[in-house]
């Protein structure tokens, strides 16, 4: 009997990221599940994934390496950037009171 190998492409969840009101919903899942700023650097990757990175980059005033770097898994963003970058994609931040 012959062995057959199976091979799978690498899941990248910026292919399943069809509009805007997908990329809020995630990341409004990755904030509220981990909490954790990486991650949610790191899902505003994928998120700029999805769409033109160049074009986005430039709206936020990087470079597109430099974005892609920052919002990568070993980035470390700062604020300011993760606003230009949530501005530039068109969403918004909201808070709400959990007390």
């Amino acid at each position: 009997m012959g062995k057959t190998t199976e091979s799978f492409s690498r899941y990248d969840g910026a292919d399943y990221l069809n509009d805007l009101g997908d990329a809020a919903a995630y990341l409004e899942a990755v904030f509220e599940e981990s909490g954790d700023p990486a991650m949610v650097a790191q899902a505003l990757g994928t998120i700029a994934r999805s769409g033109n990175l160049s074009e986005l980059a430039r709206r936020v005033g990087m470079s597109r390496e430099g974005l892609y770097k920052a919002l990568s898994a070993d980035g470390n963003p700062s604020f300011a950037t993760i606003v230009k970058v949530v501005n530039a994609l068109g969403l918004r931040f909201r808070f709400e009171s959990v007390a």
